[in-house]
């Protein structure tokens, strides 16, 4: 059973792979970091809540999307914004942040299921992405005023477009 919920999680994976592929530019992807949290809560306090094999596949898919698409846009975010001479610097803090802190959430998460039981380690979990995505949405427009200026210097934002919509991002 467990290969088949990490197969539905690799079909969900997949599917934002292919998504990300045909993206143009990486104007809207703050959106996505939004959208992309949400489902990865939500798909996670569902698996928490499921007793059938193929709710639980169907919400293992909706998790390996957003889990895929979380961090891949996050990445792509951090990559976009950091001059081409720290960009080597910038991903390796990434990646120790990433990396670095798994096991110690591995560790957290292994001692909160072996006390209230994995559906509920689970739920929590999603609980946490959903509130860390609303926390994002809350930050976004300070987040977006310090980024319109440099994807218009990259030429990645036309200056016309701040002022038609200055949400673009």
């Amino acid at each position: 059973m467990l290969g088949w919920l990490m197969g539905a999680a690799g079909v969900g994976a997949l599917v934002s792979a292919l998504s990300l592929a045909v993206r143009k530019s990486v104007v809207g992807l703050t959106r996505m970091l939004q959208v992309s949290t949400a489902v990865l809560g939500g798909g996670l306090i569902l698996l928490g809540l499921s007793h059938t094999l193929w709710l639980s596949l169907l919400w293992m898919m909706l998790v390996g999307f957003g889990m895929l698409q979380a961090a891949s846009v996050s990445n792509t975010i951090n990559q976009s914004l950091v001059p081409e001479d720290k960009r080597a610097r910038a991903m390796s803090y990434y990646t120790t942040a990433f990396f670095g802190s798994a096991p110690f959430g591995s560790l957290l998460g292994g001692t909160l299921a072996d006390r209230i039981g994995a559906p509920h380690t689970v739920m929590i979990t999603g609980a946490f992405c959903i509130a860390g995505s609303l926390w994002f949405t809350f930050e976004l427009p300070k987040m977006r005023a310090v980024m319109r200026p440099i994807y218009q210097q990259m030429g990645l934002l036309p200056v016309y477009a701040v002022a038609l919509a200055p949400s673009v991002q």
